[in-house]
Parts: C-alpha cells; structure tokens; sequence
C-alpha cells in the first residue's frame, strides 16, 4: 500500500486546525504522517497541535519561535517528506472521505504520474463539510503529459486546479525542489509547472476537498483580484521560464505563448469590467495592449471560445445585464 506524508502550514488557524488534521487522520486504507508546522501562531494554535500529537503518533508538530513566513514552512515540510506521495494542506482546507485512497490508487496504476489533482468544494467559514454522494474509489480520470499540461497552461494564462487537491509523488517534488519566496502569491502556479516536467498529470473527476473561505484567507483575497492575480500570474511564469522552464524544447516560444495568454486574460476581464462601467476596465487594456499591441485591432475571440468554460463566459460578458454580470473573468 502506498504511504503519503502530509503538511499542514499554520498561522492563526487554531479554529480550523482539528477539523483539517483531523480529515486526514480519518482517511480510510492509506498509510498517513501528518506534520503540522505553526509559524509562531498567537491565537491557541500551538495547544491545539500539541493535543492532536499527543492523541495520535502519526501526527508530528514543529512550532516556531517567530514567524519567518510561510515559504520555510513549505520548504521544510518538502524535506520532511519520505513518503511515496506528498500533500501539502493549508490548515483552512479539509480533504473529503477517502481522498488519498483515491489518489493513490490513480497514481499506483501509473508509476510516472508525477502529480494528480480534482475538484473540490465550497465551505462557509466554520461551516460543516456538506454531505456528498460517495465518489468512485477508482474515480473517472484523464491523463495529460506534462508538456501538454504546460502549453495549456500558456495557453490560457491561468490554472483551473484547487491546490488541497494537488497529491505529489515525492520523488518528482523533491527533483523540483522548493518553492521560491519571490512568489508570494503564485508559487503554487510555478511549482506545478516545475512538477509536470518530470511527468504526466492525473485530472480526476471526483470531489477531493473542500476549500473554506473566510475573511482571514489572503490568497483567496488576492485570487478575487484580478488585476493583482493577473500580475502576479505573469510574474510565475517569468520565473519559470527564467529557471527549470528555460531547459524545454521551445521555452522561447513557450514563454511568448504564455505572456499572450495572460494578455488574452487581461482582455476579457477588461471587456467585462468596460460592460460594468468598472474603471477597473482601462488598467486590464492597458495591460493586454502592452504584453500584445495586436490586440487593440485584432480581439482574441479564439482565446475565449477555447476555454472549457466558454458557454458560461460569453453569456456573463455578453448578455448578462450589469447588475448581474459577475466582473471576474479569470
């Protein structure tokens, strides 16, 4: 059987942190070891992770004298790591029943899957976990290799992938090393570029986590901002390409790909902020205008009409009224 180490990275979450622990501990026929790293919390995140090491011996807890940001803490919990497969899980999320099950009989099947991932849930603050209808435990899946995953990505400027789902073989994460402080916002994004140039990625079609929003989740605030996602989107993929991306057959091309795709992104938010008489709408062109000028005579229609959720796009820019038009066009 497959055996999977989890971190969970914590900073004053103490109030989400059993129930994410937890969610692990409880997943059924996997070999677990949770490691919760605290970045120096000063709500009762500590007590509560000293108590869940004590109540369970596969839960171990590094805690921080001072906080030295989250970055140390993912990159420790990458060190850790020994296990064939590695998750890391912000102490917010919770992954549903039978979760890894599922992932690691996906990667099982394939020894070169570098990395998998599927869809997720919404939870309101402290809400429950919403019941679910069982998920198949040999959920319906699609493979991508890594190359393909990465044009894509270029492609579209933009990743449709919830990261408490992203389930890592470690042997592939620790050939892509660490994540980098300079993304404070998008490192997640550089990290599976980084993943898929050592092997395909597993897209499974099955819930795997549920994603709680709340009021303290900064990188949902920063998700919500287009303009700043869009920037900081753009910024992931100059490091990329700048570093382990530059080594590809055709990163050149790649990399105007993926400037063009981020353009086409900046566009349509644009167009959509412009329907909403948003002010918003002048920075998204002239961002689009500056990383692709053929844009102000030439409209990319062809980049919305190839996103997977096209139908659903042209009906908020185009015939939703404005006070129902919903202004993020990611």
């Amino acid at each position: 059987m497959s055996s999977i180490d989890v971190v969970v990275p914590n900073y004053n979450y103490g109030r989400y942190l059993r129930s994410c622990v937890e969610s692990v501990l409880d997943q059924e026929d996997v070999t677990v070891r949770v490691l919760i790293i605290d970045n120096a919390s000063t709500d009762d995140s500590a007590d509560i992770a000293r108590a869940l090491a004590s109540e369970d011996d596969r839960v171990q807890i590094i805690l921080r004298p001072r906080n030295i940001g989250p970055h140390a803490s993912f990159n420790e919990g990458i060190d850790w790591a020994e296990a064939d497969c590695f998750l890391m899980l912000c102490a917010d999320d919770v992954l549903v029943p039978r979760a890894l099950r599922r992932a690691l009989t996906v990667m099982e099947m394939n020894p070169s899957i570098s990395f998998c991932h599927g869809r997720d849930l919404a939870i309101r603050d402290r809400m429950p976990v919403p019941r679910i209808a069982r998920q198949p435990d040999m959920p319906p899946h699609r493979l991508i290799s890594g190359r393909a995953f990465i044009k894509r990505f270029c492609r579209m400027g933009v990743f449709r992938i919830s990261s408490p789902t992203v389930i890592v073989r470690t042997s592939a994460q620790k050939q892509a090393g660490h994540y980098r402080e300079a993304l404070p916002h998008t490192d997640d994004y550089e990290m599976w570029l980084r993943l898929a140039m050592y092997g395909p990625v597993a897209e499974l079609d099955c819930i795997q986590a549920g994603i709680r929003s709340h009021d303290a989740n900064r990188s949902k605030e920063i998700a919500a901002d287009q303009m700043q996602h869009i920037v900081h989107t753009a910024a992931a993929v100059e490091s990329f390409f700048a570093h382990e991306g530059s080594g590809l057959r055709g990163s050149r091309s790649m990399r105007r790909l993926a400037l063009q795709g981020i353009a086409n992104r900046a566009y349509w938010c644009g167009i959509a902020n412009l329907l909403q008489r948003n002010r918003k709408a002048r920075d998204f062109f002239r961002l689009a205008f500056r990383i692709s000028p053929i844009s102000v005579v030439l409209p990319p229609i062809d980049y919305l009409l190839s996103r997977p959720d096209r139908w659903g796009r042209l009906y908020r820019v185009f015939l939703a009224g404005p006070k129902k038009q919903n202004r993020r066009l990611s």
